[in-house]
């Protein structure tokens, strides 16, 4: 159904929302069609300016790159579009950033993962309007891809209408909305009409309003420390690996944690602190690991911390019963999490994810056994995980 749902986008947009032009229309006509559902989704985006960055927000109290786009187109066209960077960078046309016209979309790498991390809006003149989630000014914002950290994060641009004849963006005269269906193309509608110098003006006027820093907030990322601290929780089952004669699911562990995500070490880190209250039902324990993590994001990675162990356990190896006291182990929890990809709602982000960790226990065994010790302490499990921004 995924796969399905994808391919109901059509790109670029030449058709399906209420201004596309008529079929009969004259190509002339429908090049204008396009200029001016351009510039609506252009003036629906600067509707945002000054609205906070938001993890996963999609409304005027606060959104994200992605989300400042599908809301404006949204709000200009009535249209649906992918709801991340990388869907948007998949959906749109791909072309060199000299033929991007304004409406087009402009995509960077702005992590260590060399993925599609971030869009914005294409205004003209390598301005654009996107909403940072980081550096000296945050939120919606104007900024330029000549702005050194834009320019190097910069991996393409994205056509999401027809190319239009040049000519068109150069004469304001030609900057006016249609009505519906195309069927005014190139006629003007009163309190309609945009203009493109009109457009460049403000956004000139507004970014040089916020100052130097406003203008160079994309560019201070790696130098401000500035992020975002976020927070969730998790639940997921733990499989039947190693232990013999067992079920399917051996137990159960859920999580609750904060993650702070940084630039203060020059590139992108997220560290976070964990809870993981687990029932081991092949020990038949109750163990709470207390975790701090690392990874150059929050799709993946690793931990490391103390386990407090709440009762004594023992488990049926080979016929032979094993014996572990409870306690504490400070280096009892190691492994490795990674959510492959996202589910964006409006109340924050689902991700399906998998967890390799390895338990140490107290043991009082005699001979000391290692493969029965990694039997007992080895976890795999696979779950879902909420995440929301509070800061």
């Amino acid at each position: 159904m995924i796969f399905i749902a994808a391919g109901l986008y059509a790109s670029p947009l030449e058709g399906g929302f209420a201004l596309a032009p008529r079929a009969s229309a004259s190509e002339s006509e429908k090049a204008q069609v396009y200029v001016n559902a351009r510039l609506r989704v252009i003036d629906a985006s600067k509707k945002y300016l000054g609205v906070p960055y938001r993890y996963s927000g999609m409304s005027a109290s606060g959104l994200d790159c992605s989300g400042l786009i599908c809301l404006s187109f949204s709000d200009a066209l009535g249209v649906s579009l992918p709801r991340s960077a990388s869907g948007l960078y998949t959906w749109a046309v791909r072309i060199t950033i000299d033929r991007a016209q304004p409406g087009d979309l402009l995509f960077f790498r702005t992590d260590t993962t060399n993925n599609i991390s971030h869009v914005g809006l294409y205004l003209g003149d390598r301005r654009f309007i996107h909403s940072a989630s980081a550096g000296s000014s945050t939120g919606v914002i104007y900024s330029s891809i000549d702005e050194p950290y834009w320019a190097g994060a910069f991996a393409g641009a994205g056509r999401a209408f027809p190319e239009a004849p040049a000519e068109l963006f150069n004469n304001e005269d030609n900057f006016s909305y249609t009505g519906a269906g195309g069927e005014n193309a190139g006629q003007t509608t009163g309190s309609q009409n945009i203009e493109q110098s009109d457009d460049s003006q403000n956004a000139e006027q507004s970014a040089e309003q916020s100052g130097a820093a406003d203008r160079q907030s994309s560019e201070n990322i790696a130098q401000t420390g500035r992020g975002r601290l976020l927070a969730g929780a998790a639940i997921a089952p733990i499989w039947n690996t190693f232990v013999k004669g067992g079920e399917l699911v051996r137990g159960v562990s859920a999580q609750f944690y904060v993650y702070a995500d940084t630039y203060s070490f020059g590139s992108r880190m997220v560290f976070g602190l964990e809870l993981r209250p687990e029932y081991d039902g092949a020990l038949k324990m109750f163990r709470l690991p207390i975790t701090l993590s690392w990874g150059p994001n929050e799709k993946i990675r690793v931990f490391l911390g103390p386990v407090i162990s709440f009762k004594d356990a023992s488990i049926l190896i080979k016929g032979k019963e094993r014996h572990y006291s409870k306690g504490i182990s400070w280096f009892g929890a190691v492994g490795v999490t990674a959510a492959p990809f996202d589910i964006t709602l409006h109340s924050g982000v689902l991700s399906p994810y998998l967890e390799i960790a390895w338990q140490s226990y107290l043991s009082d065994n005699q001979p000391f056994d290692i493969a029965a010790d990694f039997q007992t302490g080895f976890r795999f499990s696979t779950g879902i995980r909420w995440l929301i921004q509070i800061k």
